[in-house]
């Protein structure tokens, strides 16, 4: 079999097992299984495959037919220019995320340089630690505390870290939201000495009722921790809105992603906790998905 037939077979397969952009997939699959660049396979039309990587690529295809996500069977992702390796224990890096982070390293790139100061940014439920790792290979000055409930994502987020050769200037924290952070003491305000010039989160925000119906490869393979918002998805935003503000310096933002249709309510939940909402931007479909956001007593503070 040679590789152009490889991947029209592949691809038919894939296409009745309901698997989106089945040839994509069918190309990325065969890469893997032959250690070549995707585009590399074009130049390698004619080629004839040898009997252990027709049986490899043969596993990989069943795999992605059982609707395993395709960053799982090749153990990795591309977030912002960042190879992110991607298992179970964390949700897989979406393209529009790539938004928050940006967003996120142009606000610290733009803090004024200030002797013994480090601008810092907290990366609420950091996952795999793409954000994190972004913000931090952006942003050399800065450092970037990763936050997360589940230990092994945060194991996943340090190996992420180390290989994008960032790690000596993040922080990684397991515990409960805000509660791990050391030191929370407060002050007289009620505000904690353990304080971020940016606050980042992508947070669950899928209602518990809806997560059966979601796709195979996020209902059946992303954790259901990074997926579960609450009864109406909403349940971190007001987490967010009520206690990250003694966790942000005076001037500092909080930016948020959310899910479709999310705008107006989240929106409304940060102005109740007294928040100033500077702007709610749209993905690359044109849809609102990220809220930007300071403390009402910035000017005052």
């Amino acid at each position: 079999m040679t590789v152009l037939e490889a991947i029209q077979k592949s691809a038919d397969f894939l296409a009745k097992k309901g698997v989106e952009s089945a040839r994509l997939n069918a190309e990325l699959l065969l890469a893997h299984q032959l250690k070549l660049p995707r585009m590399k396979l074009y130049l390698n039309f004619a080629r004839t495959l040898t009997p252990p990587e027709t049986d490899g690529l043969r596993e990989l295809v069943k795999r992605r037919g059982l609707r395993e996500p395709l960053q799982h069977i090749t153990g990795a992702t591309a977030f912002c220019g960042h190879e992110i390796a991607a298992n179970r224990h964390a949700l897989v890096p979406r393209p529009e995320t790539e938004l928050l982070a940006e967003l996120g390293w142009q606000f610290l790139q733009g803090r004024p340089a200030l002797p013994n100061h480090l601008a810092s940014a907290l990366d609420f439920g950091t996952g795999t630690g793409c954000l994190a790792i972004a913000l931090a290979a952006k942003c050399p000055t800065a450092h970037v505390t990763a936050l997360d409930i589940s230990a092994e994502a945060l194991v996943l987020a340090r190996q992420n870290a180390v290989q994008n050769q960032v790690a000596e200037r993040m922080e990684f924290l397991q515990g409960d939201g805000f509660a791990a952070l050391a030191g929370n003491h407060g002050d007289s305000r009620g505000r904690s000495p353990h304080r971020f010039d940016l606050i980042l989160s992508n947070p669950p925000y899928i209602a518990t009722a809806e997560i059966a119906t979601l796709e195979p490869e996020v209902r059946d393979f992303d954790p259901r921790a990074a997926l579960d918002g609450g009864v109406d998805g909403l349940d971190f935003y007001r987490r967010l809105a009520a206690e990250a503000k003694a966790f942000l310096k005076p001037d500092g933002k909080i930016m948020v992603e959310f899910g479709d249709g999310q705008a107006a309510a989240i929106q409304t939940i940060f102005e109740t906790e007294k928040w100033i909402v500077e702007v709610v931007r749209e993905d690359y479909s044109q849809r609102a998905r990220i809220l930007v956001a300071k403390s009402s007593s910035s000017s005052s503070s």
